[in-house]
C-alpha cells in the first residue's frame, strides 16, 4: 500500500493516540476477555508467489494458494473486488477453498467508491451487494475505502449510502482526505451517524499520515489495517501496542478486529501476522494466525 508510505521513519512518533472519547459510548460491556471475542488475522491477497516453500509448501501450485493460504489465516482483505465483481460460480469455488472460520472482506468496487454520487443513481451497488451476500457465513466486513478527495462537505452523500448499504451488509469505512480529521465537529457527526449505522470505521496505521489513526470505535467491530516498513524493528514494537489496546477494547466490550498486515510487495506481510500471532496467543480469544517460522522471523523475535 503505498497511501502513506515514507522512505525515512527515523522521526515518525508510532505512538498510539488516546482513544477517541466516543468509544466509552460503545464499548460499554464489563468483563473480561472471553472465548466469544474474536481476532481475524490476515494479508491483502493470496497469489504471491514468493511464498512458496515457506507460507505455502514447496511446490504448491497457483490454483491451489487460496485453500493453502485459508489453512494460514482466517480473513483476507479482498482487493481484487476493487477492480472486478465476482461471478457467481467464483464465488463458489472460493466457499469451496476456505474452512467455516473464514471471512472474506472484500473492498467496494472503485466504480462505486470513486464516482459521483457512490453509485446509488446506478445498478452495480446492489449487483455488488447480492453477490457478497452469496458469501454466506463466509462474508466478514466489506470495506469502502473513500478517495482521497472525499472531503467533510460530501458527508450528505456518505450519509445517504450508509443508510442505503448498511442494513443489508457489513460496512466499514475507511476515510482519506484530512479534513475529516483536522475539523473535529465534522468527525463527532461522523461518528454519530457510523454508529447510527452500524458501520465500523477503519483505522490505517501507516507512517506518513498518523492522522488516519484515529482510535475511535463505532460498533463492537473494528478493522485495522497495518502498514509496516519490511519488518523494521517499530513493526515489532507497534503490534506489541496494539495487542494490548485490543486487550483493553476486548476487555471493554470489543467483539471483532479484523487486522490486515501490510508490507512493501507483500512479501513480509505473513511473518508480520505470525507475530501478532504469537503476541496474541495468551488471551482467551478465538483466533489463530500462520504456523510456520523463518530464520529472519525467529531472529527479530529474539530482540523482543
Amino acid at each position: 500500500m503505498e497511501f502513506g508510505k515514507l522512505e525515512h521513519i527515523e522521526h515518525v512518533d508510532f505512538k498510539l493516540p488516546e482513544d477517541n472519547p466516543f468509544n466509552s459510548k460503545i464499548l460499554t460491556a464489563k468483563g473480561n476477555v472471553n472465548p466469544s471475542k474474536t481476532l481475524y488475522i490476515g494479508c491483502t491477497g493470496w497469489s504471491t508467489k514468493e511464498w512458496v516453500g515457506s507460507v505455502y509448501p514447496k511446490g504448491a501450485k497457483a490454483k491451489d494458494f487460496l485453500s493453502h493460504y485459508g489453512k494460514q489465516f482466517n480473513t483476507i482483505e479482498l482487493n481484487a473486488t476493487h477492480y472486478k465483481i465476482p461471478d457467481k460460480e467464483t464465488i463458489k469455488q472460493w466457499i469451496a477453498d476456505t474452512p467455516n472460520d473464514f471471512r472474506f472482506c472484500p473492498k467496494f468496487p472503485q466504480t462505486i467508491s470513486h464516482s459521483r454520487d457512490l453509485g446509488l443513481s446506478g445498478s452495480l451497488l446492489p449487483i455488488f451487494c447480492d453477490t457478497l451476500l452469496l458469501l454466506e457465513a463466509r462474508l466478514g466486513c466489506t470495506f469502502l475505502q473513500l478517495p482521497p478527495y472525499f472531503s467533510v462537505d460530501r458527508l450528505p452523500i456518505l450519509q445517504a449510502f450508509l443508510a442505503a448499504v448498511a442494513p443489508r451488509i457489513p460496512v466499514a469505512l475507511e476515510l482519506r482526505h484530512e479534513s475529516w480529521f483536522h475539523d473535529q465537529a465534522a468527525f463527532a457527526a461522523l461518528l454519530e451517524i457510523c454508529a447510527f449505522h452500524q458501520v465500523s470505521l477503519v483505522i490505517t496505521d501507516v507512517a506518513g499520515r498518523r492522522d488516519v489513526l484515529h482510535a475511535a470505535v463505532t460498533t463492537t467491530t473494528t478493522m485495522i489495517r497495518f502498514v509496516g516498513n519490511g519488518l523494521h524493528p517499530t513493526d515489532y514494537l507497534r503490534v506489541q501496542d496494539w495487542v494490548k489496546r485490543l486487550t483493553q477494547w476486548y476487555e471493554a466490550g470489543l467483539e471483532t478486529a479484523y487486522f490486515f498486515t501490510h508490507e512493501p510487495d507483500n512479501l513480509l506481510a505473513p511473518q508480520l501476522a505470525n507475530y501478532l500471532h504469537q503476541q496474541a496467543l495468551p488471551l482467551p480469544l478465538h483466533t489463530r494466525g500462520p504456523r510456520f517460522a523463518t530464520e529472519t522471523e525467529e531472529n527479530q523475535m529474539k530482540l523482543f
